[in-house]
């Protein structure tokens, strides 16, 4: 899987660039800056590009903008924010064209290499994998009007776990529901939010992403 790396700090950016080559990813740029991740992610379209928010040269939100302004020139194209900081109006701006290959991590809650390269592959294959912190600043203060308020309080809860990117079984586990009763309250939020039948992971997505988007009218916190 080839990969483009933005990240300011030498020694994080070098540290990540080894993680990944390590278990045999092909980091084909790590840069410092928005401008060079800008050139880098429409120049090589590469599978994934892992993202900071705060990038030289003011430190606010380089790299968010220039992932934007990429996925805005090639849609679709895969990013995983990897951030201390969540940005809610860019995040949700980044959310709201509905593509899917989107992800969201904080660095200090990532605690595991498997759990950040699962995440990677997931994004890569157009899914989401979102912390639980970012998602409840990103609805916090959004508009949860329609659709959303067609759903059940368990199928809230269902979507919101599948926004992180767990599986059924995962689901099942921490709600302490069988996987049939999952499968039932997916397809309940399917319904509710008018996705017909299709493949199972595109209408997946679909749903996370009117979740996560819910509140891009309402104010950013």
């Amino acid at each position: 899987m080839r990969i483009v790396l933005a990240e300011d700090q030498y020694l994080l950016r070098t540290g990540l660039t080894r993680l990944l080559t390590a278990y045999g990813f092909e980091v084909v740029a790590a840069v410092s800056t928005g401008h060079e991740l800008l050139r880098a992610m429409t120049e090589l379209r590469p599978e994934v590009s892992v993202v900071d928010v705060r990038l030289p040269p003011t430190f606010t939100d380089e790299g968010l903008r220039a992932a934007l302004t990429a996925r805005s020139r090639i849609p679709g194209l895969p990013v995983l924010v990897l951030s201390q900081h969540v940005e809610t109006l860019y995040a949700r701006e980044l959310l709201a064209d509905g593509t899917g290959g989107i992800g969201y991590l904080l660095k200090d809650r990532v605690f595991s290499d498997d759990e950040f390269l699962d995440a990677l592959r997931r994004i890569a294959g157009g899914g989401t994998a979102m912390d639980p912190e970012v998602i409840s600043r990103l609805v916090t203060g959004g508009s949860r009007d329609q659709p959303l308020d067609r759903l059940t309080p368990r199928e809230k809860e269902v979507l919101t776990l599948m926004a992180e990117g767990r599986s059924n079984a995962a689901i099942g586990a921490a709600l302490f529901l069988s996987t049939s009763a999952v499968t039932k309250h997916i397809a309940g939020v399917f319904d509710k939010l008018g996705l017909t039948a299709s493949e199972e992971d595109n209408r997946r997505v679909l749903a996370v992403l009117t979740y996560l988007s819910a509140g891009a009218d309402g104010p950013s916190r």
